[in-house]
C-alpha cells in the first residue's frame, strides 16, 4: 500500500442508457461541426471566456501528473503584429525552400500559403509550450515524462472547450518556432508545441470542401 493521501472521487451523473447514448451523440455532433478557420472578424472575445476554457484544458491527464502545459494568451495588437511577422518569416522559408514537393501539394487543395493576416486579426492567441524538463526546490532538474503526449491531449481538450463556447480556432505551428520563447518571455526549459488562433468567424467566411474519415475507417471494435 502507498502512503500517499486520497480523496474520494464525486460519483459520476446518474444516467439511463439512453440518456448516456444520447449526451455522448450530442457531444459528437456538436464536435463534427469544428473546422478550423482562417478567415477571422476582430469582434473581441472576454478574457474570461478564454480562462475558462484554459481551466478546461487543465484538466487534461499527464504522465506522473507533472501538467508540464504552458498556456500564454496574447491579446495586445503590437505583440500579435510580432508574432505575425516572426511566423510569416518562418513560413516563406517553409514554402521555398524547406518543404518537399509532396508536401506542397498535400497543402495545395488547403489553399494556405506564407501570408497570415489571421493572427492580427482574431481577438486570440495563444501560445502553447511544454516543460522538456522541471526543476525541484534546490534548482536540480527534473524529468518530465510525456510531456509531447500530455500537451497533445490538453490541446484537444482546449480545442473542445473553445467550440463549445462557441469560437473559431485554428492550430499554427510556423517551423521552427523559437521566435515564440523570445516574444513570450518563455524560459529555455521550455519549448513551443502550438499557437492556437482563437477568434469569431468572420462573415464571410468559407473553407475547403473537404470530408472526414467515416467511423468504420479508423476505428475498431474486436
Amino acid at each position: 500500500m502507498h502512503d500517499h493521501p486520497t480523496i474520494a472521487l464525486p460519483p459520476m451523473p446518474a444516467l439511463s442508457e439512453d440518456e448516456r447514448r444520447s449526451a455522448a451523440r450530442a457531444f459528437a455532433d456538436e464536435l463534427s461541426r469544428r473546422r478550423t478557420v482562417r478567415d477571422y472578424a476582430d469582434t473581441p472575445v472576454s478574457r474570461e471566456v478564454i480562462e475558462q476554457c484554459l481551466r478546461a484544458a487543465g484538466t487534461a491527464p499527464s504522465g506522473a501528473n507533472q501538467q508540464p502545459w504552458r498556456f500564454v494568451a496574447v491579446q495586445d495588437p503590437a505583440l500579435k503584429r510580432r508574432i505575425r511577422e516572426g511566423a510569416e518569416a518562418e513560413e516563406r522559408e517553409f514554402y521555398t525552400h524547406r518543404a518537399p514537393e509532396e508536401w506542397l501539394n498535400a497543402l495545395a487543395p488547403l489553399g494556405t500559403d506564407a501570408d497570415k493576416p489571421f493572427l492580427e486579426t482574431a481577438p486570440w492567441l495563444i501560445g502553447v509550450f511544454y516543460e522538456r524538463f522541471g526543476h525541484d526546490d534546490a534548482g536540480n532538474k527534473v524529468k518530465r515524462y510525456y510531456p509531447h503526449e500530455s500537451v497533445g491531449i490538453a490541446c484537444g481538450m482546449l480545442i473542445a472547450a473553445l467550440h463549445h463556447a462557441g469560437l473559431a480556432t485554428l492550430t499554427h505551428t510556423p517551423s521552427p518556432m523559437g521566435f515564440l520563447n523570445e516574444l513570450l518571455g518563455r524560459p529555455k526549459n521550455e519549448m513551443a508545441y502550438l499557437l492556437l488562433v482563437v477568434g469569431h468567424l468572420a462573415p464571410d467566411c468559407r473553407v475547403p470542401a473537404i470530408q472526414r474519415l467515416p467511423l468504420d475507417e479508423y476505428a475498431s471494435f474486436l
